[in-house]
């Protein structure tokens, strides 16, 4: 066929260095720049065979999200806007470590396997992020497009999220909104002023945020929608990648992890702030006290203040519709204790990754999620949706139910529902704290997070731990979970759990309690476990202080 001698020329332009080995995961491929243009080739080629194989539009994003400048990465984006489905992940990484003889032949593999009409008509929407790396990456993209003969289409500089947008509503023709970075800000900014006149006389203060960009595509966006929405906020960005690194001492990780403002923000006591990562799918909220205290407002506080602002408008609008949060065993304590016997909301449970929390939040008609880092989203059902705007357009109701209906309904229309957005998510958070006229700092105080601990403990081969009940039990080694079990006893409020790894040979430790001086020791005692029952190597784990 013309088009493999077509892959076969344009593969000798982008080679594979001999023996690199590199694994697809719940991010895609990821790793220093400088080893990636044969990967971006396939990954070109992959999203041809599954445009046609869907006969959909594929999205091919290139970034490295929250890694530092100097990586980049790349990940398919499925027909509705979803992550690459698992069984295709195997094929991308069967192309990227195929020797360069052996391409064509793991082409037709494919194809074989997967029965693809090659006379298909294909198209691949491209995006990258600002890494300087990522303009001749993206064109290496095209590249493998065009070699097997599909369509594509460049969106340029965007957020992950942006392309996960635009590949849906070209998919639904049309019925998520339209395909074009103006129409992802028309449709965002709408539905947020539509919300901001049910908030009452708020000041100027009250309307201000400030945003640290983390030097990358999400400070680029957000000053772009500013315009959009006509002084209903005020932002202040910073980090604006007009001087720093991409992610370096700034951004949603590094003020989740380090617990402490970015550098290069400037705010008084009080002031709401807010930090996007690299690609703009994570976003986390924080403020400074009086004392000059930092406090974080992670995924879990966002999740809650979504969920009981939706649970709220769903028993105003008398509609039964059953609301959700899922969480994985990271989330605090006190959050899972908070939804369940204060707001009545149900909590699903269930294994570390994105991917396994958008599936499970699919089960309920509404299903709410957060990872502990930021990156999160709400989907309503199909059903859910329809009744809401069934209520909210009957011309027979004018009582709270309708309002309720309508404020539902602008809700469903800021979210982007195909995965976690931090322009998306940062203007539903500041419409609910207009609406309900809170401040940043009652927001914090909705529940006091338990003290807690991460570690993690080196060992010979992290498959030795095997998990069950959604990570928080471990089956094997034999004797490790019983270890874990007495350990917890002897403290209050108290917790713990291990997992390994998805990608290094260590094993995670997480640790909570009523103090932080007894989660920091029982975390110190469930790492000794872990060290002597599942093969810890090198020197033994020493205690925090």
């Amino acid at each position: 066929m013309a088009h493999f001698k077509e892959v076969s020329e344009q593969s000798g332009l982008h080679p594979k260095p001999v023996g690199l080995v590199l694994q697809y995961g719940t991010a895609g491929f990821r790793t220093n720049a400088s080893q990636l243009d044969h990967i971006m080739f396939r990954m070109g080629l992959l999203a041809t065979l599954r445009s046609k194989k869907t006969k959909a539009t594929i999205g091919v994003m290139v970034t490295a999200s929250h890694n530092p400048e100097e990586d980049n990465g790349v990940k398919l984006i499925d027909p509705m806007g979803e992550m690459l489905t698992s069984s295709w992940e195997g094929y991308a990484t069967q192309l990227a470590n195929t020797e360069q003889e052996e391409l064509i032949p793991a082409l037709k593999d494919i194809i074989e396997k997967e029965a693809i009409n090659m006379s298909q008509e294909a198209n691949v929407f491209v995006g990258k992020d600002t890494r300087s790396s990522s303009a001749s990456l993206s064109k290496a993209v095209l590249d493998g497009v065009k070699a097997l003969g599909g369509n594509s289409k460049d969106y340029g500089l965007v957020t992950t999220p942006q392309l996960h947008y635009m590949v849906c509503c070209q998919n639904t023709q049309g019925k998520y909104g339209e395909a074009t970075v103006e129409g992802y800000y028309n449709k965002l900014s709408q539905a947020f002023s539509q919300l901001a006149k049910n908030a009452s006389n708020r000041t100027d203060d009250q309307k201000h945020l400030s945003v640290d960009g983390a030097n990358g595509i999400g400070a680029i966006k957000v000053r772009e929608i500013e315009s959009h929405l006509k002084r209903n906020l005020q932002l202040s960005i910073f980090n604006d990648g007009s001087r720093g690194k991409l992610n370096h001492q700034c951004g949603a990780d590094f003020v989740k992890v380090q617990q402490k403002l970015p550098t290069g923000i400037e705010i008084n006591p009080g002031d709401r702030c807010c930090s996007f990562d690299g690609d703009a799918d994570r976003i986390v909220y924080y403020y400074t006290d009086s004392q000059g205290d930092f406090h974080l407002l992670d995924g879990d506080k966002i999740a809650t203040l979504i969920s009981t602002f939706l649970k709220e408008l769903l028993n105003e609008a008398c509609l039964d519709l059953k609301i959700a949060v899922v969480q994985t065993a990271y989330a605090n304590g006190s959050s899972t204790y908070y939804l369940e016997n204060t707001m009545n909301v149900i909590v699903k449970c269930t294994k570390t990754g994105v991917k396994h929390l958008h599936h499970a939040a699919q089960e309920f008609d509404v299903g709410v999620y957060f990872e502990a880092n930021g990156h999160g989203t709400v989907l309503f059902s199909r059903e859910a949706e329809e009744k809401i705007q069934q209520l909210a357009s009957d011309t027979n109701i004018i009582d709270e139910r309708k309002k309720a209906a309508l404020l539902l309904q602008n809700t469903i229309n800021i979210i982007n529902q195909t995965v976690g957005d931090a322009i998306s998510d940062m203007l539903l958070i500041e419409a609910i704290l207009a609406i309900k006229g809170m401040t940043v700092q009652q927001w914090d105080t909705i529940y006091s997070d338990l003290p807690n601990r991460q570690l993690k403990v080196k060992v010979s081969d992290r498959r030795v731990i095997e998990t069950t009940d959604a990570e928080r039990r471990a089956v094997t080694p034999a004797g490790l979970q019983d270890a874990i079990d007495g350990l917890v006893k002897k403290y209050r409020q108290a917790r713990s759990f291990v997992r390994p790894s998805g990608t290094e040979d260590v094993v995670r430790v997480y640790a909570e309690a009523e103090t932080q001086e007894s989660a920091d020791a029982l975390a110190h005692e469930v790492s000794l476990a872990v060290y002597s029952l599942a093969g810890g190597v090198g020197d033994e784990p020493k205690p925090l202080n």
